[in-house]
């Protein structure tokens, strides 16, 4: 999978997005390790607290389906900018993969990569409860 493959996959599940408030569609594309992508989308609710993220939305239907490590994930927005993942987004990544690589993508398809550990400096994980 080359990551021009994967910001396709994460443009297009923008498409699933319920964003009936902010309007603001996200679409993300996780890739593991075995080579599996699993995609998300943003889901609003009325009750603000209670939506969830595209990149969330993939984290949990991976990890629902077996899959524990990731190596890459997508994330694409309806603005104009590159989309990075929120803090609650880069906490629940870092969890399962702190090495992981992210790709901010833009509507237009040029993407932005960086890795998880720039997102989310001197973050706590797992070895931090040992």
């Amino acid at each position: 999978m080359t990551d021009r493959q994967l910001a396709e996959l994460a443009l297009d599940a923008r498409k699933h997005a319920y964003v009936p408030y902010s309007n603001f569609k996200v679409g993300a594309a996780l890739l593991c390790s075995d080579g599996t992508v699993f995609t998300g989308c943003n889901v609003e609710n009325a009750a603000y607290g209670s939506t969830i993220c595209a990149e969330r939305t993939a984290l949990v239907k991976a990890v629902s389906e077996g899959q524990r490590s990731f190596t890459a994930i997508a994330i694409a927005g309806s603005g104009d900018d590159f989309c990075w993942p929120c803090g609650s987004c880069r906490q629940m990544l870092f969890e399962f993969a702190p090495d992981l690589r992210v790709l901010a993508v833009r509507p237009d398809g040029q993407f932005q990569t960086t890795a998880l550990t720039e997102l989310l400096p001197h973050a706590f994980g797992p070895t931090a409860l040992n």
